[in-house]
Parts: C-alpha cells; structure tokens; sequence
C-alpha cells in the first residue's frame, strides 16, 4: 500500500508547454488523442492542455476536449494556462467549458520589475483580483511562479512575501517553476526545504526544465524535499532543453524514492511512441526509457551472461514498460546473441548451422551492415541454400545503370575450373546481367529456364541498408513445375545474382 504522504500528484504538461518546442503544432483531434490516452491509459493525475486566449484553434481545442472530458468525468483533470488579466481569461474559459486555471504570474522581482514594470503590492492586487473574478465562475486557481527559480537565488525576500501575500487568495496549489533551468539538485532542496517549512499548509508542486541535464535529479529532490506534485513532458517535450521527461522522471521516483505515482509503467512507451509521431520530433536511440537502443545487449559477453542469470540486467527491466529485451547483431555478437533470437522467432538450429549463422553476422557487421532480428530467417535461407563445392561459380559482377545512361554488366564466372567473362546491356540493371551471363552460357551451351517471376522482400522496419530477400521464380517450356531460388545481400541486385546463381546450381545439379 501506498503510504500516507507518499504519493506524488503529476501534472502533464505536453500538450501546453512541451508545444512551444520548436516546430511542433498539435492539431485539435491529436490533442483529444493524447489527452485521452494521458488520462485513461496512462493515468496522469491532470494535464494541462493548453493555454488562453492564443488563437481561435486553441479555443476549438479546449472546448472539444472538455465536451469529451465531460462524458468521461474527468473535466476537473483539465487544465489550462491563463494570464492575469482580471476578467479576460476567465471569460475565455467560460466558452470553452474549463474549470481549472493555471495562473502565470511573477515569481522573480527581476520578471516583475523589468517585464511587467509592476511594484509586488499592483501585482499581487491584480492576482487578487484575477482570482476573484475566476472563483465567481466556478473556476478553480493554481498559480505559477514563473522564473521561481532565480527568484529564490536573487529574491528570496520577494518569493516570501509573494506566498505570505498570495496564499492568503483563494488558490488550490503553487508551482515552484524552474522556468529557465538553472537550479541544481542541491539548490531545489534548499529552496523547497526553505519554503515547505515556512508555509507546511501550502501544496507545492516543482515544474522543472532540463537545460543542465538535471531535470529528473531536481525532480527527485523536490519531492524528497516536500512537494506534492511534478510537472512533466512525454519525451521531455519544451522549448530548449524541455521539460522534465515523464518516463524518466516517474521510473527514477518509483526505483529510487518511497513515493509513488499513479502512472501505469506499461504505457510509458506507448505514450512516447504517440507523442512522438504527432509531434514529428524524433526521441535518439539512446533516450532513457523509451529509446530504441537502451534494451538491446550489443555485446555477445552480455546475452551469455543473462543466460545464465540476468547478470546483465538492471531494476529497469523492459517488461516493466511493455517491452522485451534485444540482443543487437553484429561483428560483437556471440553464439548467445544469436541463440536469444533465434528463440524469440522461436527458431531451433543445428550447432553447426548456428555457428555459420553467427559467422555471417560478424562478416556483415565488419561492413557496417544493420543485422536485425528480422534478418534471421533471410540469412539462415541464404546459409542452407549455399553451396561451396559447386563447379558454377560467379566470381565477379559489375553493373552500371542510372538516370540517362544505358544499363550495362561485366560478369566473370568460374566453371569446371576455367575462368569465363561476358559483358551486356539491357533495360534495367538486373537484365543487362542476364545478358552478361547469357552471353557466357551460350559458349558453355547451357540452357537455363525463364524467369516466371521476380520478387523482392524487405525485412519488417527494415532501413535503407537492410537485408533485401530476392525470390526469383523459373520455369521451363512444357514442364509444370517451377524452380524457386532466393538471394540474400543488402544490394537487391546482389541478391538477385545470388538468386541467379542458385538456379544454376539446381540445373546442372550441383546440389
């Protein structure tokens, strides 16, 4: 069970703040989206969706979400960003049906004396009189303490009177914003120990942003220090840095503190996967969480030794997030690497086809070739199909083919020992080598059967320089059945030589 006092409220804030990261614009229907899964899926305690009085857009936004929020009963989940502006957000609010003001006002004498020009006593006037006007339309107040942060560290005294003043004003909670990312770990539990016991009745949350990569760390000591809430992104979505990451932030607070959140871990990555497309900004490989690197075991050494008893792995297991763990293949895999994939496509080899396997593999990392789990089967085909011994043998293939030049191949092949070349053009690159080795088979009179269909595969999530499967279908006059052959290279014209090449193989019966 959860322990009194223990449990940390979180405030999303990716549909407001994280939209002033640069390039990004959500469409109403993507905010309806992501409100929905935040809420339901997700279970973030609030989010905050938007702010007033921007645009019409932003208007339509608010008021569609709060119809849908209605029916689900979560309309006091909603929040918004207002302005102190007496009367003018509240009756912006008012049309679109939210009930939950989040107030921008002044928490550095340094904002409030060169940005609004304001003494503290017009500025807590006019606060008072923002909230007033809010109340009297039903309409729950939190305050933001903008630019908090160098307040405390250069105004200490206007923050305390800020909060003797303001608190006195009917306002749910207050939120210490370190809008510019400045503070450091140590200067988030000073501050927040500071004030929490100077005002033990207030709720406090921390809005942090992540311009010194301190972000998650102020975020843990905030709470260690008294405060009821955090403010975060999905993908640490925001304007510079961002804002604290939500998967980032919720993991370390589950794994390293007593306190607890209601976010449901198993949708952290569906969440990231979804901000990420509708935002367009890509997360790197690496991110903490929910990038697509930070479960895979790149090191043989390391499937070996969670084999034999997770002796690689951390608290932060990928099941936790709805996810698996993936050993990476390439030039560092081992034998385990390989064995652990094979067992996820739920494939058995033999030892000694799972060592031509791995071989395969390293060959193809040393040339810096993406191997992914998907290429197993492709590769294993490729391995099975070969044959060393053959008489036939392509030792070398030139193609040449573009944009305003005619396709042209130089193919040179071994036959019963002696070396044949042959040379051609054709309509693509694939039929001028046709022609190529046509022109050799004439001399040696071998008579081949006709191409009765061309196929090209490409693995699931395959790259630009994935393995490409080439299946080629033959088939010869009068006879009922066809001959199938299949390459395998990154190069689908490689890979359909090699498909070629197995075709001779079966016909002068080499195999």
């Amino acid at each position: 069970m959860t322990e009194p006092n223990s449990k940390i409220e979180i405030l999303d804030v990716t549909l407001r703040d994280g939209e002033q990261t640069n390039g990004v614009s959500f469409s109403w229907q993507q905010k309806l989206n992501i409100t929905k899964h935040l809420l339901k899926d997700l279970k973030t305690d609030r989010v905050e969706i938007a702010s007033a009085r921007v645009s019409p857009g932003e208007f339509e936004a608010v008021r569609k979400i709060i119809e849908w929020a209605k029916g689900e009963g979560l309309q006091d989940r909603i929040e918004i960003l207002g302005f102190v502006d007496v009367d003018k957000t509240v009756e912006w609010m008012k049309g679109t049906g939210v009930k939950v003001l989040n107030l921008l006002t002044k928490g550095s004498l340094n904002h409030l004396t060169n940005q609004l020009r304001k003494t503290p006593e017009e500025h807590f006037s006019d606060i008072k009189q923002t909230v007033e006007f809010a109340q009297e339309a039903g309409i729950t107040v939190n305050v933001y303490l903008e630019d908090w942060s160098n307040g405390y560290l250069h105004s200490r005294d206007y923050v305390i009177q800020y909060l003797q003043t303001v608190s006195k004003f009917p306002i749910k909670r207050f939120y210490l914003a370190d809008t510019l990312g400045v503070l450091s770990p140590e200067e988030v539990r000073t501050a927040v120990t500071d004030l929490v016991s100077l005002f033990p009745n207030l709720w406090f949350e921390f809005h942090g942003h992540n311009d010194y990569d301190l972000a998650v760390a102020n975020c843990l000591e905030a709470v260690k220090a008294g405060v009821r809430g955090l403010h975060v992104a999905v993908n640490g979505l925001g304007e510079r840095a961002g804002n604290s990451p939500l998967e980032a932030v919720v993991t370390a607070l589950h794994d390293k503190t007593k306190f607890r959140t209601s976010v449901v871990e198993k949708e952290i990555t569906s969440s990231s996967r979804l901000v990420e497309v509708f935002s367009g900004k890509r997360i790197s490989d690496n991110r903490p969480i929910v990038g697509e690197d930070v479960f895979t075991q790149t090191a043989g050494v390391h499937a070996d030794g969670d084999k034999k008893g997770n002796l690689y792995a951390n608290p932060i297991l990928p099941e936790r997030f709805g996810r698996s763990r993936v050993y990476a293949l390439g030039k560092l895999a081992g034998k385990a690497s390989i064995t652990e994939n094979l067992k996820q496509l739920g494939m058995v080899l033999s030892p000694e086809i799972e060592k031509k396997v791995l071989a395969r593999v390293i060959e193809l990392g040393d040339q810096n070739k993406t191997v992914t789990k998907e290429d197993l089967p492709y590769i294993i085909s490729d391995i099975t199909g070969e044959n060393l011994e053959s008489s036939f043998r392509i030792e070398t293939c030139t193609v040449t083919s573009g944009i305003g030049v005619k396709p042209k191949a130089e193919v040179k092949v071994m036959y019963q020992g002696k070396l044949y070349e042959g040379k051609g053009e054709g309509d693509g690159g694939y039929d001028a080598f046709m022609n190529a080795l046509g022109t050799i088979l004439k001399t040696l009179k071998i008579q081949i059967p006709k191409l009765f269909d061309y196929e090209v595969r490409i693995p699931p999530g395959g790259n630009t320089n994935a393995l490409v499967e080439t299946v080629i279908t033959w088939k010869k006059e009068g006879e009922g059945h066809p001959i199938r052959t299949i390459g395998i290279d990154s190069d689908q014209q490689v890979a359909a030589v090699k498909a070629t090449e197995r075709m001779l193989h079966i016909i002068l019966g080499s195999l």
